[in-house]
C-alpha cells in the first residue's frame, strides 16, 4: 500500500518543488496517514489534544516505542510540525526527499557538531516560520517498551527557541509493532498530550531538572495508563 502511495505522490511532490510550496505536501502526508489508520482499523484513544496551544511554536517530546509513532503523531498534532530524525530516514527513496523538502531535518547522532548546527537551524525555523518540532528524546525506539534515558538535543532546541515543551505519552504501539518487526499487529493505541512545560525559567545549567520534569511527566502518564 505504501509503495503505491509513494509512486502516486511523485508528480505532486515534483509540482510542489517546482512552485516552492510545502504546506499542501504536509496536508497530503497527514491525509495519507489518516487513510492508512482507517485501512488498518487501528482503535485510537487521544487525550489532552484540545489543550495544546496552536498559537505558538512548541517542542513536542514523546516516548518512542515503534516505527508507528512518528506517522501517528504527525497525523494528530495540529501544528505545522516538523521532525528532527536520524539521517538514514532521509535516504528513503521519494519519502526522504519529500520530508527534507517540507523542512524535516536529518542528523547523524554520532556527530555532536552537526547535531548542534541542526538544533540552531531548527530554532531559527521556529522563530522565522513558526514551525513546531516533534522529537523522540530517547533517540531510538525502546527495546522493551519502557521509557529510556533522555538525550539533551531536544532540550537545547526548546531553550534556544524559547518554546514550551509538550510531553507526549504513547501506549500500545510497542505491542503492535516492536523494534525489529516489519508488519503491524492488532492492538489499541493511546496517546496522552500532557500539560506544556514553559522553559523560560531554565538555562543550560539547570537543563537536567527540565529533563527530569519531562521524563517524569511521560513516565507518570504511562504508569497511570497501565494501571
Amino acid at each position: 500500500m505504501y509503495v503505491v502511495l509513494l509512486v502516486l505522490a511523485i508528480p505532486f511532490l515534483l509540482l510542489c518543488m517546482l512552485v516552492g510550496t510545502r504546506d499542501p505536501l504536509v496536508a497530503i502526508g497527514k491525509g495519507t496517514m489518516r487513510l492508512s489508520r482507517r485501512i488498518l482499523d487501528i482503535p485510537l484513544d487521544v487525550r489532552g489534544l484540545e489543550s495544546v496551544d496552536a498559537g505558538q511554536p512548541l517542542v513536542f517530546m514523546a516516548n518512542h516505542l515503534s516505527f508507528l509513532d512518528g506517522p501517528l503523531l504527525i497525523m494528530l498534532i495540529p501544528h505545522p510540525v516538523r521532525v528532527i530524525m536520524k539521517k538514514s530516514l532521509g535516504r528513503i527513496p521519494i519519502l526522504g526527499l519529500g520530508m527534507r523538502f517540507v523542512g524535516f531535518l536529518t542528523v547523524d547522532r554520532k556527530g555532536a557538531r552537526e547535531g548542534m548546527a541542526r538544533i540552531e537551524l531548527a530554532a531559527r525555523l521556529m522563530k522565522e516560520k513558526g514551525y513546531s518540532f516533534l522529537l523522540f528524546p530517547e533517540g531510538t525506539r525502546s527495546p522493551d517498551g519502557r521509557l529510556g534515558p533522555l538525550r539533551r538535543g531536544g532540550f537545547f532546541l526548546a531553550l534556544e527557541g524559547g518554546a514550551p515543551i509538550v510531553p507526549i505519552a504513547i501506549r500500545g504501539t510497542y505491542e503492535m509493532m516492536p523494534r525489529g518487526r516489519w508488519y503491524v499487529g492488532k492492538g489499541r493505541i493511546g496517546v496522552d498530550f500532557l500539560e506544556s512545560i514553559p522553559v523560560r525559567d531554565y538555562t543550560v545549567e539547570t537543563m537536567p531538572a527540565l529533563m527530569d520534569r519531562v521524563g517524569s511527566a511521560i513516565r507518570d502518564s504511562l504508569e497511570k495508563g497501565d494501571a
